[in-house]
């Protein structure tokens, strides 16, 4: 059977765009083979961040993957810290990847620019993202655009692993949303919708009150024309009415064409109240398992021994044919 692996940092609260761009995707893979969902917060502090949020920041995005629809019976929802395979496999991986291919990430380049002081975690990002993946044998890897390149670092890990050691990764295969996945700030519809450098107006938070959805969207900058359609020029309208083809199932030419003859005020509406359905369903799951954390920590626990059983026997066999004595299990 094959198998299904991505990882969410646990940064903040999650909004919209991650909603769209990825958590509905992980959804709907979970039935597209043995599926494991692991929050990341090892990944979380390769730059700075507040010890006193992480732990929290970790049960909110559990929480909210499980609200989303990931269901333990469909699938493997854990927190990487907890199965020390990670940490310990990416020591192992570190010995195949090359200071050269960590040189070349963009993303490291981008997230030390400006740094008097840029951690080694951030560096080495990579090869633990690559460790992720490969200790689960992960045929298919749900991730945005952005995780193009460090998933392709993971594939000739893999391949060098296999060429020098013997033959244990499958290639692990980039499933990537398409394009109208990318939702945008809706103040500065030129950005990402982002919790960490997008404008609070113009982030809609996957657990804002109904209202709150409402307000945000209808005060979306748009443009000083009254035409409903994507173009140039019309980066604010054209980010609403593919965040309204998600919510609603239409596609985005149809929406063009219902809205031909209305102007921004009706369609910034009917976006509003379409989103605050999408939400709803979701906010009053998240509430629920954040008011209780028993069966939050109960999904976590048995999630971690799945996962272990799964990452421990891949590390042992990478210790074995690294040609490491390794101990008789229980030993």
């Amino acid at each position: 059977m094959a198998r299904v692996f991505s990882g969410i940092q646990p940064t903040g609260t999650k909004h919209l765009g991650n909603y769209i761009g990825a958590i509905r995707h992980y959804v709907a893979d979970q039935d597209k083979g043995e599926a494991f969902y692991c929050v990341v917060d090892l990944h979380a502090i390769s730059v700075p961040y507040e010890p006193a949020a992480l732990h929290e920041n970790t049960l909110d995005t559990a929480a909210t993957l499980l609200a989303a629809g990931l269901d333990p019976a469909r699938c493997t929802l854990f927190v990487q810290s907890h199965v020390a395979a990670h940490a310990y496999g990416a020591w192992l991986l570190g010995s195949v990847a090359t200071m050269g291919e960590l040189n070349r990430m963009t993303q490291f380049k981008e997230k030390s620019t400006g740094r008097d002081s840029v951690s080694a975690d951030l560096f080495t990002y990579p090869v633990l993202q690559a460790a992720d993946i490969l200790l689960y044998k992960a045929d298919r890897v749900p991730v945005g655009d952005d995780q193009r390149q460090h998933l392709e670092l993971a594939r000739n890990i893999a391949q060098r692993f296999n060429s020098r050691f013997g033959e244990l990764f499958p290639l692990p295969e980039a499933a990537i949303p398409a394009s109208g996945d990318r939702v945008m700030d809706l103040q500065e519809p030129d950005n990402k919708m982002s919790t960490t450098r997008g404008t609070p107006q113009g982030t809609v938070l996957v657990v804002d009150p109904p209202e709150v959805v409402a307000r945000k969207i209808r005060s979306a900058v748009t443009d000083s024309g009254r035409e409903v359609r994507r173009g140039e020029g019309k980066q604010g309208i054209g980010n609403l009415i593919e965040i309204l083809s998600v919510a609603t199932g239409e596609a985005p030419e149809a929406i063009e064409a219902a809205y031909e003859a209305k102007g921004y005020g009706d369609f910034k509406g009917d976006v509003a109240d379409a989103v605050v359905e999408l939400l709803r369903p979701i906010r009053e799951r998240y509430l629920e398992l954040r008011a209780d954390e028993t069966e939050l920590s109960g999904i976590l626990e048995r999630g971690r021994e799945r996962a272990s059983q799964v990452a421990d026997a891949t590390l042992a066999e990478m210790l074995d044919a690294m040609g490491f004595r390794v101990p008789p299990r229980g030993g």
